[in-house]
């Protein structure tokens, strides 16, 4: 497997795990409107919230490895590959979140999975 490859992985992986942490985290801030009025003190709540803020951090680490790959690979080959974060995120809401996963969710997932395989046979 290509070193890009692995960057790409490590990029998907990081986006899907720092998405899961940013939900966590809004679930304790709770519902926010985006209003002018409020707009510092519901900042500041936010990224004062732990799992907002190490949510971030990853986030932005898979970010960094998402650009190494791109230095590297077509975006064309690389970008099929950040779908497979909308798989995780299947599987993140039904076992941490506890959401009722549909059969068509399944199916779809299996079918971006079949086409990230294609990507990858180059």
């Amino acid at each position: 497997m290509k070193i890009a490859t692995v960057y790409i992985l490590i990029a998907v992986l990081g986006s899907a795990l720092g998405q899961v942490l940013l939900k966590k985290g809004m679930m304790t801030v709770g519902a926010i409107t985006l209003s002018a009025k409020d707009l510092g003190q519901t900042i500041f709540r936010m990224l004062t919230n732990p799992f907002v803020f190490i949510g971030l951090g990853i986030y932005v680490i898979g970010t960094l490895f998402w650009l190494t790959a791109l230095s590297r690979v077509d975006l064309s080959y690389a970008y099929p590959f950040a779908s497979l974060s909308y798989v995780i995120m299947l599987l993140a809401a039904w076992i941490i979140f506890k959401e009722n996963i549909t059969t068509l969710r399944v199916l779809g997932s299996f079918v971006i999975i079949a086409g990230v395989l294609l990507v990858a046979r180059r």
